[in-house]
């Protein structure tokens, strides 16, 4: 799969989401408590630190826990907890290895119905409802990965021209307005909990 992607708002890490399904994996993993572009551009900062341009599971998996969790806290950090998401993504990358074979894209390849899709998103660690339904959205949307039903099973973030999510980003015009729509859903929840509903 090599598909133009605009996810970290960078040429190489966007590339290395188009072409590397764990890459856009653990892109969507790191995806919480920091800025979207810095999540996305977290594959490719790993991918240089372990010295190559790919990501690569086995290897990520095995790799000495401590060692894997200085490498992700270096400065610029990968993330803003690089500890706790290093261990995340090894447990990610493991569960891959035991499952798919190592192989991120298995998780979708031959998934008949955007249901057993989202299943098997849900299987994944670290892995949530939310997080799973913005990934599905995000592999129909930009990836091409439609089995029968994937809109539905994405639920909100599948709806066509919405900007919620990751999923609806193909640059920064629509980075933005993701941006407003997350920004709007904050506000609300805030004025809901104030008001006491």
């Amino acid at each position: 799969m090599s598909t133009e992607i605009h996810l970290a708002q960078q040429p190489e890490a966007d590339e290395l989401l188009g072409r590397s399904p764990l890459a856009a994996l653990v892109g969507m993993l790191l995806d919480q408590q920091v800025p979207m572009e810095w999540a996305f551009s977290g594959p490719y900062t790993i991918a240089r630190r372990l010295g190559g341009d790919d990501l690569d599971a086995g290897m990520i998996a095995s790799y000495d826990p401590d060692a894997f969790a200085a490498l992700l806290s270096e400065k610029p950090a990968v993330h803003r907890y690089p500890g706790s998401m290093a261990k995340r993504i090894q447990q990610l990358c493991q569960f891959l290895v035991d499952e798919y074979g190592g192989r991120a894209e298995a998780v979708w390849t031959d998934a008949a119905t955007g249901e057993q899709l989202l299943e098997r998103l849900l299987d994944l660690p670290g892995f949530g409802k939310q997080k799973a339904q913005i990934f599905l959205a995000l592999l129909g949307k930009q990836y091409a990965v439609r089995p029968d039903g994937w809109r539905e099973a994405a639920g909100a973030y599948g709806e066509p021209g919405s900007y919620r999510s990751a999923a609806d980003i193909t640059g920064p015009e629509s980075l933005a307005k993701v941006r407003a729509f997350k920004q709007e859903a904050k506000r609300a929840a805030k004025a809901a909990k104030s008001s006491g509903s």
